[in-house]
């Protein structure tokens, strides 16, 4: 009696549990990235714009509240000693930034003390934070 060995296939890798690893991975470490973004600025109620963007060589978070309040990454700082705290911290980098955080109700003239307190201490890139637009 003759017995038929079964034919051997070739070792197979399968693709879709590994595309599945994959993906989870992927997955796991965009969240783990957008969970340790930092944020220096204090809670504000941000005005809206529709174009919102961010510049990636910012040095500086200010955060200025609806009563006037200066703050930088969330030390208080009187608005009088803000530009020479901004030009000892931007003496390092020449193309150092700034990332301001305006309450929405913040008197316009106390906005303008703070961006010419800025710009005396030298800095030229000043971003005006905003929360995008809710579409109707």
């Amino acid at each position: 009696m003759k017995i038929r060995s079964p034919v051997a296939k070739p070792p197979r890798i399968e693709m879709i549990p590994l595309i599945d690893v994959v993906f989870l991975l992927l997955v796991v470490f965009i969240y783990a990235m957008l969970s340790m973004a930092v944020h220096k600025g204090l809670p504000v109620a941000l005005p809206t714009s529709a174009g919102v963007q961010t510049e990636k060589h910012t040095l500086l978070s200010i955060t200025v509240t609806a009563g006037g309040d200066v703050f930088v990454d969330k030390a208080p700082v009187r608005l009088a000693e803000l530009g020479a705290l901004l030009r000892q911290r931007s003496e390092t980098d020449k193309e150092a930034g700034v990332l301001l955080f305006a309450d929405r109700n913040l008197p316009y003239q106390s906005l303008f003390r703070v961006l010419d307190q800025v710009r005396l201490a030298g800095i030229t890139r000043i971003n005006l934070q905003a929360e995008g637009e809710k579409a109707p």
